[in-house]
Parts: C-alpha cells; sequence; structure tokens
C-alpha cells in the first residue's frame, strides 16, 4: 500500500525513500506498520496478583522514606498493560496514595498505539472481560457504547514514545518495577543481554523485572535472580 501510494516500484526504492527521508517520518510510519501490538487487560493475570500482594508492600516498605515509586512498562502497546498497573497502584495504596509518588512510564516505538493508549478508549467486549467491579470502578461507558478509562486511571500513567535500542534512557530516576513482557522475543541473544543491563541500570536496587513467560533470562544472568517464572529481582 505504501509502495503504491508513493509511486514506488520495489522495496529497495521504498528503502532509499525511508533513508533519505529528513524529517524521520517515513520511518515512523513504517514502524507503525510492521510493529505487533496484541495485548488485553489482566494479561497473563497471575504477574498482577504477585505484583499487588508480593512486590508492592516490599517496595513500599523499601521506599518508605523517600515515598517514590515509580513503575516503567516498555512497549505498552495501546495501553491496557499500563492502565491494569494504574488501577493496582490505585488498590494497593487506596487513600495513603496521594502521599507517595508513584506512577507508571508506558513507552513505545509506534506513534499510533500512544495514541490510543492515551486516549485510553477501548471496545466494550475489551472491558467486560474485567470483573465488572473494576470496570465500573475504573472506567466509564460512552454514548458509542465503548468504555474510557478514568480521569484518575490515566492521570498516573504517562506515554512517551522511545526507541529501547537507545544505548541511554532519558530518565531522572530509577524504577522500583520494570514489566517488559513479550517484546525482547523478537530481540536476538546479544541485543536482549544489552538490553537487560540497560533495565538494570535504571532500576532501584531490589526491584522487580517481570518478562513474559514465553522468554527467559537465563539462570546464569549476573544482572537479576530468579524469584519465579518470568520474575526476576536485582542484585
Amino acid at each position: 500500500k505504501v509502495l503504491k501510494e508513493k509511486g514506488l516500484a520495489t522495496f529497495r526504492e521504498y528503502y532509499d525513500y525511508v533513508v533519505a527521508d529528513p524529517t524521520g517520518k517515513a520511518l515512523e510510519i513504517l514502524i507503525d506498520r510492521i510493529s505487533t501490538n496484541h495485548t488485553f487487560f489482566y494479561r497473563e493475570h497471575d504477574h498482577f496478583e504477585f505484583f499487588l500482594k508480593t512486590v508492592l508492600p516490599a517496595m513500599k516498605n523499601q521506599q518508605q522514606a523517600r515515598k517514590n515509586l515509580r513503575v516503567w512498562c516498555p512497549g505498552c502497546s495501546s495501553g491496557e498493560e499500563p492502565y491494569t498497573l494504574a488501577w493496582l497502584l490505585m488498590e494497593f495504596f487506596g487513600r495513603d496514595i496521594n502521599a507517595w509518588d508513584v506512577g507508571v512510564l508506558a513507552t513505545d516505538i509506534s506513534s499510533r498505539v500512544l495514541e490510543k493508549a492515551a486516549a485510553g478508549i477501548y471496545e466494550a467486549e475489551s472491558v467486560e472481560r474485567l470483573p465488572s467491579s473494576w470496570s465500573k470502578k475504573y472506567f466509564h461507558r460512552l454514548p458509542d457504547g465503548r468504555f474510557s478509562a478514568n480521569d484518575a486511571v490515566k492521570k498516573l500513567v504517562t506515554y512517551r514514545r522511545l526507541n529501547l535500542m537507545r544505548q541511554d534512557y532519558p530518565f531522572k530516576g530509577k524504577f522500583s518495577v520494570i514489566f517488559c513482557r513479550n517484546v525482547m522475543i523478537y530481540f536476538d541473544q546479544p541485543t536482549r543481554a544489552a538490553l537487560v543491563q540497560r533495565f538494570h541500570r535504571y532500576m532501584e536496587p531490589g526491584g522487580y523485572l517481570f518478562i513474559g513467560h514465553s522468554e527467559t533470562l537465563g539462570r546464569e544472568d549476573s544482572y537479576f535472580r530468579y524469584v519465579r517464572p518470568a520474575v526476576y529481582q536485582k542484585v
């Protein structure tokens, strides 16, 4: 479709077109077209249960003096995962949440999915999979039948475009928890190893890393210790 739109005859011509674009917009469009963005609310629910019942109490105790707890969700896609993390933070802290600096940074390389995520609007069948108490508490139904995340949930999530292949990330502080699930499966081993090192660099001591169940760091990894399937803790 893009070849036809631009009057290009071959993929080589398209490649040259992307490389020559001084604005970077052509590359951004290419990334949006080829990115995989399949996700849904409360995916791999055992991770979220462990996050709520084990990780948050541990990190709250560790950060009691600073009252700072930050979560990073790289490869956030259309927002289902970071919004899930946001309402779990709200469930855990309750009324005390205003006394803490808590929030979720959600990043992705695709501008298209980031726009959808920031809007926070989802089809009814997506939200209705959740327990009714949660869908009523954290969403409101729109006139067209879709659901929108409540402002309180949106307030806890910041969306930014970020290429994980960068050698350094523009972060001022460190994170207590990183949810990077089903992202590294698309990278080769050297790229995964370098990314894990960067996760270690930008994580608080004792912080937790969640990855997809089809991914592994390997028991020989020196940056994180194995906690349970697809959950690791910073060494």
